[in-house]
């Protein structure tokens, strides 16, 4: 067994001495630092109503849903809040997940089967590319937001005899870019494909209602699977998807064991989420606002990307420097996320930045001072 060790620590070291070593560092619910690493746009997590609506579905529902869904875990504010989130979207059946990450591998690893062909944009999250490669599906990837060489691949394959997917995020989760969604949904009316989107990280900030790019950019009809979660702009826990046809609900019900063989998200993290979901309706108007806020925001700093997005990504390259700048911001209270390898190609670290609708333009210009002098 003593190979078993010398592998474990081989492994480790190996990442220390490139400066790409992961640790867990507890935060502390007192922090007075600005957090812009995390993924609460809204701020919703700690709105009042959010809150309170969470504590009353305490009280009613226990800290668990202490079963597995098909047991007795799954509960009237499961099923309200799946209705809200279908109406919200414009779809007509939805499903709550335990995580993202879940309902990704579920969704990819469970509907694609072996013979079929999934086109995948290059930079989508692990959670999708894990699914697919569980399924056993042929999987090729166009160039990132390349729609051109996405319907070059289609055209490619029209007269396969097998089914296409095409998966996409809508905010790409590292970088904060997005797709022509309308592009996309045009090649659906030309090529025949199921269309998976993962809007994680547009809700909230997107559409009228606040449901993501789908809606801004009215292409919820053409989507087949929506993808979206309940822990980020929407400050609770869970994920979900949402379908036009009842048999996809039903058929992940039956046969994915994420959903199946696991206790199932505490009913108070459903009612939490509903509440949000409520409060983002009533954002419409500031939407545009934060928007340009993020534009603004990107001007000012050397390097970093054009969009409208709450990520920021801002390119430093090394790894160790990257930290190190990273760590420079959390000295003066801004904690930003460190992005390195492999969660990005190699020499691509960067810092990510998650802008929020509650940093004041005083905090927001001290930042930018302090990542000028920084990036020199």
């Amino acid at each position: 067994m003593s190979s078993f060790w010398g592998r474990i620590e081989d492994a480790i070291n190996e990442r220390d001495a490139s400066s790409l070593r992961r640790k867990l560092t507890p935060r502390l619910a007192e922090s007075v630092s600005i957090d812009l690493s995390n993924n609460d746009y809204l701020r919703l997590s700690r709105h009042p109503e959010v809150i309170a609506a969470g504590q009353e579905a305490l009280a009613l529902w226990g800290g668990s849903s202490s079963a597995s869904p098909l047991v007795s875990g799954y509960t009237a504010a499961h099923a309200a809040l799946e209705e809200q989130l279908a109406h919200w979207a414009g779809f007509s059946y939805g499903l709550v997940w335990n995580a993202g990450y879940s309902a990704n591998q579920a969704v990819l690893g469970r509907l694609p089967k072996r013979g079929d062909l999934v086109l995948a944009d290059r930079l989508i999250h692990q959670s999708m590319i894990d699914g697919i490669l569980r399924s056993g599906v042929r999987l090729q990837r166009y160039r990132h937001l390349d729609i051109e060489h996405l319907e070059h691949l289609l055209a490619g394959e029209r007269d396969a005899d097998c089914n296409v997917f095409v998966v996409t995020e809508s905010v790409f989760s590292v970088d904060g870019d997005y797709p022509d969604l309308k592009a996309i949904a045009a090649l659906k009316d030309r090529y025949d494909f199921i269309w998976i989107l993962d809007e994680a990280h547009a809700i909230g900030w997107y559409g009228e209602q606040g449901s993501g790019l789908a809606e801004a950019m009215q292409v919820a009809p053409q989507v087949d699977i929506m993808v979206g979660t309940l822990g980020k702009g929407l400050g609770s826990m869970g994920a979900f998807t949402l379908f036009h046809q009842a048999s996809l609900r039903d058929y992940l019900i039956n046969f994915s064991g994420e959903f199946i063989y696991s206790t199932y998200l505490a009913p108070v993290c459903a009612v939490a989420a509903s509440k949000a979901v409520e409060l983002t309706t009533l954002m419409s108007s500031q939407r545009a606002y934060w928007q340009a806020r993020s534009r603004n925001f990107r001007r000012q700093i050397s390097g970093a990307p054009t969009g409208d997005s709450p990520i920021v990504p801002i390119l430093i390259g090394d790894a160790a420097r990257t930290l190190s700048i990273a760590q420079l911001l959390s000295e003066y209270g801004f904690l930003v996320g460190a992005i390195r390898p492999p969660t990005v190609p190699t020499s691509s670290s960067r810092l990510r930045i998650s802008l929020n609708i509650e940093i004041s333009e005083a905090d927001e210009g001290r930042l930018v001072s302090l990542l000028k002098e920084a990036l020199v």
